[in-house]
């Protein structure tokens, strides 16, 4: 990949936080370079010049704010430039993304073409396949699933920028140290349950919000606007981008901040799966519906009011799909129903004469009946006949292995 970049514009655009000492060349910068970008991961990013005319090879590395303006001054950047971009600089250091300039920067660190990327921010609709899935309760769900190009750059944009951030303590949604099961244990012990969804949860987080998001983490408006066409699609979070579940948690930080405030202050419990949103306690006034709607609405979410549910102690209590009963997490009747029906068949009969049986064509079949027993156990976790199942499913896939 071939760049003509002046030496101004080259140093400004190679300035990238990595992990090895920096290299004083100030002699050995020419207007045709090969420039090979790679990704980085959590601690290193590795930036390799190879000279078209010396055949070597250069290794930057700025570490801080200090890194950078010592850098500057080694490669002759005159004293205004560095006194403009200081604080741009420390900023995004201090939290731990990456530095990105320009178009022509982001470009070279997501290792792409620049005509080809504003190509991508200028037309996203090319760049996404739908298809649906159905809800389980009923209707369908459209998803945007980006092509192998458009999901590479969202992948480095959740690696490298969103990946590093944080979003509140309430939200157990997309987060690989939460679930619906953390999610539901912090409602075990009390009694009466208040449950809301948010309409249109994706869809209602629009374009400018994701804008003013990048802004505030400190990107330039011009880099925010870039780094939001990247993750949206006709305007708003496309369901199927990597980058989508965690902007939303982002995104909803300052509601999850009033809803648990507004929660902690009547002596109840809330939590935020997703869409889901769920408050409990010993006593519930369902008087405070009207304001946890108003807060809704003040953050730009809104309630359907076909889901909301309100369990008092004596009703059954489903919670992200989830049965809580006697203070004790279960799975719900009819999903335990269907699946130890199918297991007995598989462990009576045998896994090969239940598939033929029931003519069942789906390939990986085995290794989702031993996902649902997972997913049992993680509920039930002393579940005598759930881990049984696992161990004779897991003796048939090893045995259809070997």
């Amino acid at each position: 990949m071939r760049f003509n970049l002046t030496k101004e514009e080259l140093l400004t655009s190679l300035a990238l936080s990595v992990e090895v000492p920096p290299a004083h060349k100030t002699n050995c910068f020419d207007s045709h370079q090969i420039i090979k970008s790679f990704g980085r991961n959590a601690t290193k990013r590795f930036i390799y010049l190879e000279m078209q005319e010396k055949k070597e090879v250069i290794t930057l590395s700025i570490r801080s704010t200090s890194d950078w303006i010592q850098y500057y001054k080694n490669v002759g950047i005159p004293q205004n430039l560095i006194n403009r971009y200081e604080p741009y600089i420390g900023n995004l250091i201090k939290k731990g993304i990456p530095v990105i300039f320009e178009i022509n920067h982001l470009a070279l660190l997501l290792g792409v073409n620049k005509d080809y990327l504003l190509k991508i921010i200028n037309g996203q609709e090319s760049f996404y396949r739908e298809f649906t899935i159905k809800k389980k309760s009923g209707g369908e769900r459209i998803i945007s699933a980006p092509y192998p190009s458009l999901l590479m750059i969202q992948k480095w944009i959740y690696e490298n920028i969103l990946k590093v951030l944080s979003f509140h303590k309430c939200a157990h949604g997309y987060s690989p140290k939460k679930s619906i099961v953390s999610n539901c244990k912090v409602h075990i012990s009390s009694n009466e349950f208040l449950k809301l969804d948010l309409k249109d949860f994706f869809p209602s987080i629009g374009f400018n919000r994701i804008i003013v998001f990048f802004n505030k983490l400190g990107y330039s408006r011009k880099v925010s606007y870039y780094l939001a066409r990247l993750c949206t699609l006709e305007g708003s979070l496309p369901q199927g981008a990597p980058t989508s579940p965690i902007l939303s948690n982002l995104i909803s930080i300052k509601l999850d901040k009033r809803l648990y405030a507004f929660a902690q202050k009547f002596r109840l419990k809330y939590t935020r799966y997703a869409d889901d949103i769920v408050f409990s306690g010993d006593s519930l006034n369902i008087k405070l519906f009207d304001y946890i709607i108003s807060i809704l609405n003040e953050e730009g979410f809104n309630n359907n009011s076909k889901k909301t549910r309100y369990y008092k102690e004596t009703n059954k209590k489903i919670i992200t799909g989830i049965s809580i009963q006697n203070r004790k997490l279960k799975l719900p009747r009819s999903y335990r129903r269907n699946l130890v029906l199918e297991l007995n068949y598989i462990m009576k009969y045998g896994f090969d004469s239940h598939i033929s049986k029931k003519k069942i064509r789906n390939l990986k079949y085995l290794q989702s009946i031993i996902g649902k027993v997972n997913f049992w156990l993680q509920v039930e976790p002393d579940n005598q006949f759930a881990n049984k199942a696992k161990l004779f499913l897991l003796r048939e896939l090893r045995n259809k292995l070997n």
